[in-house]
């Protein structure tokens, strides 16, 4: 299991370290983290299968997609981070409040961690978020309906918006596909960024989860900034204008 460990958080700094740096050589990464060539390229290999990295001419860097990633391997990208995050969120919500899910791994560990609550209702659109609820005492669940998006199990589009319009919460937690060096809040598709838009109006505190390998990336669609939320939970490090402009308009930046 130490091994196992080793290996997903060696993949995870991998992955940290093409977020903020594009490309890397196998020896630069092989520098990076003071392990061996032949290791990074194993890892590169494996990581590229999965489709998070593409390989080219002796470099790595981050793909850049329309579409996510599938659901499972999404699950081991920074996974401590994840976890620290979705420790956090425990923390600001307390028993008995009613609470938004939205759809992703980050707010699937944060669901997680909520289920030691008691007499919670939750509203979501993310199969993974009310399955992660089960054995929560005395918890009642709204789920979404509509058209399932098999690849991740949730609802988005229209069946989000008219679902979440339906309820005024104590806290909405969700995700974002990526955050730009600006501040700006992105996404893969207009769907995904319709459901956010409706998850975070719903909530009278609206707290945005997102791990650190999301800050950075280019992505096609984008709506509002990071600082049009109540608070940001994440272990990225942002630049000095978006601390500022996050403080200017009263948005809390908690960092694991």
């Amino acid at each position: 299991m130490t091994v196992r460990r080793d290996i997903t958080q060696r993949r995870d700094e991998i992955i940290a370290l093409l977020s903020k740096r594009e490309t890397l050589s196998a020896a630069e990464l092989s520098s990076e983290l003071s392990v061996s060539v032949q290791t990074i390229r194993a890892d590169l290999r494996d990581l590229d299968e999965a489709g998070l990295v593409q390989r080219r001419n002796g470099y790595a860097r981050l793909r850049q997609q329309s579409e996510n990633i599938g659901y499972l391997p999404r699950e081991g990208i920074a996974r401590q981070e994840k976890q620290r995050i979705a420790l956090a969120v425990k923390g600001l919500i307390p028993d008995g409040a009613r609470v938004a899910l939205g759809t992703g791994t980050t707010v699937e560990a944060c669901a997680r961690f909520l289920a030691s609550h008691k007499d919670l209702f939750v509203a979501s659109n993310s199969i993974h978020a009310v399955c992660a609820l089960q054995q929560a005492p005395g918890v009642a669940v709204e789920l979404a309906g509509g058209t399932v998006r098999m690849r991740d199990l949730d609802m988005i589009g229209t069946s989000a918006l008219n679902f979440f319009s339906r309820y005024r919460v104590d806290y909405a937690v969700f995700s974002c596909g990526g955050l730009s060096e600006e501040g700006e809040v992105l996404d893969y598709n207009a769907d995904e960024m319709s459901a956010r838009k409706a998850i975070a109006g719903c909530g009278k505190k609206s707290i945005l989860v997102v791990d650190s390998t999301k800050n950075g990336l280019d992505l096609p669609f984008q709506m509002g900034h990071a600082w049009d939320f109540d608070v940001i939970v994440t272990g990225a490090r942002f630049s000095a204008s978006v601390l500022d402009s996050c403080s200017r308009h009263g948005c809390q930046i908690m960092q694991v």
